[in-house]
């Protein structure tokens, strides 16, 4: 007999040195089907109370239709694009009744009962796709600096630096309807980890360090040693930080 695979999951998620938490993180598990859930990291911006709605309204309207969701018979590329558009919408009319002008990164992964995957993002917070400590996939950010080492006028390290960093090409909530970017994965096996993270989170590792601790780790010791690393890496300057991790045995 073949051995069942399963998976294992975990978040995490800390404050860092702003005056308030405006990340969200969550791992929904379908009431329907046990081995299907959704992942969803959401990083606020906006001011103080502003982000905070943002990245609230990614996850209720997430809540709402992964309630619904059947992955026998629904499409998970289109439940993700759905929950994306329904909450650039929803902030969208929440900016124009406030003076506050919230917004909202969006990285999700949707895993399916059959062990399929399909991930959606919009702005800078990252997904990353790993078996065992090798890097396979990683989403590309939607931001001013991306496009730069896109064109080879910097590099990625001098990327996170730049004083533009904070600049994004796409987000929820802006003027213009984003365009959200997917992935699929058709059949994830012993050793594959999936993880989103905000942009509090990856600067400060590179892939190979970042494979390690996934590989070597379940995801509830990788989340915590990484917004740990995270923490002393930042000097006391570090942004909100959230992470989800599913990791499959």
């Amino acid at each position: 007999m073949t051995k069942e695979t399963t998976f294992s999951a975990s978040t995490g998620i800390h404050q860092g040195d702003r005056e308030s938490q405006q990340d969200r993180v969550c791992i929904f598990r379908n009431t329907r089907e046990s081995n299907c859930v959704l992942a969803i990291v959401a990083d606020g911006m906006g001011g103080l109370s502003g982000g905070r709605k943002a990245a609230d309204q990614v996850m209720l309207t997430a809540d709402q239709l992964f309630k619904q969701f059947n992955s026998k018979t629904d499409d998970p590329r289109r439940l993700l694009e759905q929950i994306a558009q329904e909450t650039h919408l929803v902030i969208g009319l929440t900016a124009m009744s406030s003076a506050e002008q919230p917004h909202s990164t969006f990285a999700s992964f949707l895993i399916t009962s059959a062990g399929t995957c399909y991930w959606a993002h919009v702005g800078d917070s990252r997904i990353y796709h790993f078996n065992k400590s090798q890097l396979m996939k990683r989403s590309t950010d939607h931001s001013y600096v991306q496009s730069l080492v896109d064109s080879c006028e910097i590099t990625a390290e001098q990327a996170i630096n730049h004083p533009q960093s904070n600049v994004l090409t796409r987000c929820l909530g802006s003027k213009n309807i984003p365009i959200v970017e997917h992935h699929y994965i058709s059949n994830l096996r012993e050793g594959d980890v999936i993880m989103a993270c905000s942009d509090g989170v990856w600067p400060y590792f590179d892939t190979g360090e970042l494979g390690s601790i996934l590989g070597k780790l379940n995801p509830r010791e990788s989340a915590e040693l990484i917004i740990t690393t995270a923490r002393d890496r930042s000097h006391q300057r570090g942004d909100n930080l959230s992470i989800a991790i599913v990791k499959y045995a």
